[in-house]
């Protein structure tokens, strides 16, 4: 089955999710009470080819499965590219890479933003010096094969995180994690909440450091939560 891909996310959301990352995102699904399978994050074997690679864009889904890359082809030629990230639900085959650097060229010179797969690539070199983020469960050399069109643009589950197309997906050094587009406004919401945190408790780890350098009256370190929690 091959639809139509989702309406791509405002600009303002791709924005805003810049000046995160992935554990603030999935901080903010947790500071949301959301229910989600594994709080939007995905397995901790889906890394990206090269540390430093981040993508930020809206979902365009693929499910295919046994090695077979027909569907990533159809996919990176009969859809938009600007502004999508494809994930694709290889089902965590090992038997083939899915992918190289020749497809991966392909979706980067269409502007897709990136790729996610639940599965193994190849080209590894090739990739890093396309500069295009890639993230998947890591590398093999044996070529795919070709078979089936798939399933493009259809809700998926890509390494125990379900996506729909529109969802919004981030990756980044940490890992991937994929919102819900109805959930988006409250978790950046809490995400930002969390940054704000973040940043007073790096002004006081960077005071207790200062003090300690120069020998003066140490500020309490332990953030209030903990003091609470204790009974302080």
């Amino acid at each position: 089955m091959i639809n139509p891909s989702a309406p791509l996310l405002d600009e303002a959301i791709i924005e805003r999710c810049r000046s995160l990352n992935v554990p603030l995102l999935l901080d903010g699904v947790k500071a949301a009470g959301i229910d989600i399978p594994n709080g939007g994050c995905m397995d901790a074997a889906i890394n990206p080819v090269e540390r430093g690679m981040i993508v930020i864009g809206t979902a365009l889904t693929v499910e295919t499965q046994d090695g077979d890359n027909f569907p990533i082809h159809v996919a990176s030629y009969s859809q938009p590219g600007d502004g999508y990230v494809m994930v694709i639900d290889g089902k965590g085959y090992q038997g083939r890479a899915y992918f190289g650097d020749l497809i991966m060229g392909a979706c980067q010179a269409a502007g897709f933003e990136g790729m996610v797969i639940d599965g193994y690539t190849r080209d590894r070199d090739g990739n890093i010096e396309l500069g295009f983020p890639v993230y998947s469960r890591g590398f093999m050399p044996r070529g795919p094969v070709k078979k089936n069109e798939g399933n493009i643009n259809t809700p998926i589950v890509c390494a125990g995180v379900e996506v729909s197309p529109g969802d919004l997906v981030m990756g980044d050094s940490d890992g991937v994690c994929v919102i819900p587009r109805k959930h988006i406004d409250i978790v950046l919401e809490k995400a930002e909440e969390k940054l704000r945190y973040e940043n007073e408790r790096e002004k006081t780890i960077a005071a207790y450091r200062e003090a300690r350098r120069n020998g003066g009256p140490l500020p309490e370190l332990a953030p209030k939560w903990v003091l609470d929690m204790l009974g302080r």
